[in-house]
């Protein structure tokens, strides 16, 4: 897919993130290039589910966040907005601590919709979750 995200810095990209679940789970923007967006996320207490081991509703938080980020990065965001409207997880590997990374790149960008592909991997390179999100591109009202 040839879509070219615009160029944000990863300063105002994560200062968007003030005072959303993003924030709370330490979500930050690490990459953004002309077809991907990448951002990592601790493996902690914020994250974990019983078990001591990455929440899956984690992974799809940092999932979503890339696809609906990327999104906003190819359309006029005065104009559109961009909302997830589904979401699917394949959950590939259990992870007790440190950061796993995310990268998100759009398989169809079209006019009212887009589909994101995300990987989430280990610090060592080792997938943790392969993730589609279809986004709707919603006009400002």
């Amino acid at each position: 897919m040839k879509a070219k995200l615009r160029r944000e810095s990863l300063e105002q990209l994560n200062s968007m993130s003030k005072n959303t679940i993003m924030e709370v789970l330490g979500i930050k923007v690490t990459g953004i290039g002309e077809d991907y967006l990448e951002a990592t996320m601790p493996v902690d207490a914020r994250t974990h589910q019983v078990y001591g081991i990455l929440h899956g509703g984690a992974s799809v938080v940092l999932a979503e966040t890339l696809g609906s980020m990327g999104s906003m990065l190819i359309v006029d965001p005065y104009k559109f907005k961009c909302v997830g409207v589904e979401v699917n997880a394949n959950h590939i590997k259990a992870v007790k601590t440190g950061l796993v990374k995310g990268t998100a790149r759009p398989i169809h960008v079209g006019r009212s919709t887009q589909v994101w592909q995300i990987e989430i991997k280990t610090e060592e390179g080792e997938l943790v979750c392969s993730s589609r999100l279809t986004v709707v591109v919603v006009p400002m009202t």
